[in-house]
């Protein structure tokens, strides 16, 4: 079951096998780069081929913050950070930007009429746990994690 939380934690909640963060320019091509950069870390370190379902929920998961993070949580000529975690079972990936005062909504359901704001709720499918963490007065990082097994392992 997916849940939404925002939490102090101050780490994941177990050590990562493999862990990389790079830092991505506050643009729509920005976020491309690091939907696409997402996707091939995942393959790499897991074997999991490119169109498998864990690594579509990667490239939806990714898309989707790094997307946020340009439209509602960059100041103009502010990077975002993606920062990716391979941890036993599961595959995390956060965005940290520059607007920790736009945290994102706490209830995410969106209606029938909305032809916006439907994106977390793909994060919220395609995620075991997510969240968003405020570690200090200039940034705040999304983060979502998906299973590496379709079966949720």
């Amino acid at each position: 079951m997916t849940h939404h939380q925002l939490t102090g934690e101050t780490k994941p909640p177990l050590t990562p096998v493999r862990q990389l963060a790079l830092r991505f320019s506050g643009t729509r091509r920005g976020a491309r780069l690091a939907r696409r950069f997402a996707v091939q870390q995942f393959t790499e370190w897991t074997g999991l081929p490119y169109d498998s379902d864990p690594a579509r929920a990667v490239a939806l998961v990714t898309a989707e913050l790094a997307s946020n993070a340009v439209r509602h949580g960059s100041l103009p000529g502010r990077d975002f950070r993606l920062t990716l975690l391979l941890l036993p079972g599961r595959f995390r990936v956060e965005v940290t930007d520059t607007r920790p005062e736009r945290l994102p909504p706490t209830g995410v359901t969106q209606p029938a009429d909305e032809t916006s704001g439907r994106g977390l709720l793909l994060v919220q499918a395609y995620a075991d746990r997510w969240g968003c963490t405020v570690r200090d007065a200039y940034t705040k990082t999304v983060w979502a994690e998906v299973p590496l097994s379709t079966s949720g392992s």
